[in-house]
């Protein structure tokens, strides 16, 4: 970056500076408006007070499984069991049953007047905050209440009626599950029985005598029968339970069979895949916390994941082929094994004749069901056990407590918000009328618009020169201004007739005009001040003169202008009234009277500085101006839109005025940093210097 390019970034940060600081009560109004009427809304909001109960959730497992492998307790963290767990805590029937334990239908009602359940509904939920501490079991319920009492209770009876129905869905369950197996018991218990009968017929039908079951008691034919029909049993078992696998994971989602992979399959590649799964949701939420969809770790993140993703379906699908073909063996073998044994059975029964052949039948169906039987009783043992062990799949970790402060309404919070929105809407507020204000502020707005060199920047408040005196912190201005005059052109200092003017009214143009000729005649030219305003003098007001005669008379040829001029108080300073102006004032600023008469006067001055009326709207100040050796534009600091100033200018350049430059006025230095630091430059100086001098004689 180049030299310029820095000075003009600098710059550019300092002018939105100065706009803050020239409309610092306007910012600070609104900073002030906003801030009470965001404390006065905070006082008036109702206090709310929170509590907050945790609780440890965990899958529906007892406390000790006495038939499960160690291996088998604890468990990985699950994200999706956890959210749908949240789901349930403020699900209709948990929220229902709060209601109802706390009775908070009447205690929300008016009057003895019950709500409806479902208006309490949506309190209770509108009251109600389910949060996880990350990568934890534990769920934080928090209860935001006016009534710190009642968010504790809240909290706590959410906590115990979630962890109630836990138990009493487990509960439930297996109570089903057991009388579903009794029932089953039963008609097993019969089965038995009947195969039992039609054993004994047999036997005795076929007059059968047993003497032994063992081995010893029976052919080889016998032995490869029983061992075949025991083959028989195992895959008949082994393919009703990969029948009944494979039809389970036919009828599953691949979602369903995604969360029972583990069970079913038991795959690790799966398990893997999965598990994986899991980190790219887990890591793609945390990217979209801080990047949007189209980030490229968070596109990456997604293209992953959806790879994954397909890779688990083809896997998935894998598992279904092979459930299937697994099936498909089983029952092959189990055909094998059937056949076989037909084959065995017909050798047998070819040995044994058809003697035998009823009753082994009859026993081997025995058998089978005792099996059956044995299994079922085995099984109820089991879960029966099960039931009675506990279990805690919900844990309350901290119950919880009535809160003594409350969280809303932020007092703190709310007031530093309403400062931050009262100084944005303020600082907004004042750039926005900046912009509607076109006026001229600077320097730089001087120099850009109308193209003329500031000559002198005049603050506030200045008198004139005669009353505040020569050593007024005011006179250095004019001081400046008086040596930017001399030295606008080059070729030295410049004598002659000057005219202050303006271009519209009350810019301080006589003020200017008469300070300018108090400093050039105390530098020691001789100078004549003229007011030529002849609508609206004030000159001889300032000097205390009468203006019963003047410039008026001069052109009209009634005096001389030697009588009209008079000598003032201030040393090397004559001065011209307007004098009256007559009734008709057609023919008094006539071009010619004009031109003779500033011609006479700057043979006899040094310098001769007409005070003008306004030169827009005023055709006096056009006449008195052609005639001028130079023209000096008084423009008050942001009091008239530039574009009169800017037609002031373009009309001057028409009628071909020669134009020396501005004299920017009534600048207030307490609002722009740039002037206050000039001003305050000069002014120092000055004294500094006049102190330095006055040790420098007294030595």
């Amino acid at each position: 970056m180049s030299e310029e390019q820095k000075k003009e970034t600098t710059l550019h940060f300092l002018d939105y500076w100065r706009v803050i600081r020239s409309r610092k009560e306007i910012v600070l109004a609104v900073l002030l408006l906003v801030v009470i009427t965001g404390t006065a809304y905070t006082f008036t909001l109702p206090k709310i007070y929170a509590s907050q109960a945790r609780i440890e959730v965990n899958r529906d497992n007892v406390d000790l499984d006495p038939f499960a492998p160690s291996s088998q307790f604890g468990g990985a963290y699950d994200p999706y069991f956890l959210r749908t767990q949240f789901e349930i805590i403020q699900s209709k029937p948990i929220l229902y049953e709060v209601i109802n334990r706390l009775n908070l239908q009447e205690v929300w009602g008016k009057k003895d007047n019950k709500i409806s359940k479902e208006n309490a509904y949506k309190i209770l939920r509108s009251s109600l905050e389910v949060g996880q501490s990350r990568d934890t079991s534990l769920v934080s319920i928090t209860a935001k209440r006016q009534d710190p009492k009642e968010a504790m209770r809240i909290a706590n009876e959410l906590a115990d009626v979630y962890r109630d129905a836990r138990l009493d869905l487990k509960h439930k369950e297996m109570t089903r599950a057991l009388d579903a197996l009794r029932r089953e018991l039963e008609t097993q218990q019969e089965r038995v029985n009947v195969a039992e009968q039609q054993v004994e017929n047999i036997r005795q039908e076929l007059d059968i005598t047993v003497l032994s079951e063992g081995a010893n008691a029976e052919s080889v034919e016998k032995l490869q029968l029983q061992q075949l029909e025991g083959d028989r049993i195992s895959s008949r078992v082994e393919m009703l339970v990969q029948k009944a696998r494979y039809e389970q994971l036919e009828a599953m989602s691949n979602e369903d069979l995604l969360t029972a992979s583990s069970y079913l399959a038991g795959d690790p590649f799966v398990e893997a895949m999965r598990t994986q799964i899991k980190d790219y949701d887990v890591a793609l939420s945390s990217l979209l916390e801080n990047y949007g969809e189209n980030h490229p770790e968070v596109k990456q993140t997604t293209a992953a994941r959806d790879e994954l993703l397909v890779k688990l379906a083809a896997a998935l699908e894998g598992i279904k082929k092979g459930t299937r073909a697994q099936y498909i063996i089983a029952k092959a073998k189990f055909d094998a094994l059937e056949e076989e044994l037909r084959g065995v059975q017909t050798s047998e029964q070819e040995s044994q004749r058809d003697k035998m052949l009823p009753f082994n039948r009859a026993r081997q169906e025995l058998e089978i069901q005792r099996t059956i039987m044995n299994a079922l009783q085995s099984r109820l043992a089991q879960e029966g056990i099960t039931l009675k062990i506990p279990s805690t799949p919900v844990e309350i970790i901290d119950s919880a407590e009535e809160s003594t402060r409350p969280i809303s309404p932020n007092l703190i919070l709310n007031v530093l918000l309403s400062i931050f929105v009262g100084l944005g809407s303020g600082v907004g507020l004042a750039y926005f009328i900046e912009y509607l204000d076109t006026s001229i502020k600077t320097a730089d707005d001087v120099e850009r618009w109308i193209n003329l060199p500031v000559l002198g920047l005049i603050p506030q408040k200045v008198r004139p020169l005669v009353e505040e005196g020569p050593d007024s912190d005011h006179a250095e201005g004019y001081r400046v201004l008086r040596t930017n005059m001399s030295f606008a052109e080059s070729g030295g200092p410049t004598k002659g007739a000057f005219a202050v003017l303006s271009g519209g009214a009350g810019e301080g143009k006589s003020t200017t005009a008469f300070n300018l000729a108090y400093v050039c005649a105390q530098q020691g030219e001789k100078v004549l001040l003229v007011d030529a305003d002849l609508r609206r003098p004030v000159q001889h007001t300032i000097l205390g003169v009468s203006n019963r005669f003047g410039l008026t008379n001069v052109l009209l040829r009634d005096v001389p202008v030697e009588e009209a001029i008079k000598t003032t108080s201030v040393p090397n300073l004559h001065f011209l009234p307007s004098g009256r102006l007559p009734r008709t004032s057609l023919g008094v600023l006539d071009p010619k009277r004009i031109g003779e008469l500033v011609q006479s006067l700057k043979n006899k001055y040094d310098i001769v500085i007409f005070d003008t009326p306004p030169f827009v709207g005023i055709s006096d100040s056009a006449v008195l101006a052609k005639e001028m050796d130079g023209v000096i534009l008084v423009v008050q600091y942001r009091k008239y839109p530039r574009d009169m100033i800017i037609r002031a200018k373009q009309m001057m350049d028409t009628l071909g005025i020669k134009q020396v430059g501005v004299v920017l006025n009534n600048i207030n230095i307490m609002r722009d940093d740039y002037y206050y630091y000039y001003h305050s430059y000069y002014s120092n100086y000055y004294y500094n210097s006049g102190e330095s001098g006055s040790e420098k004689t007294t030595a």
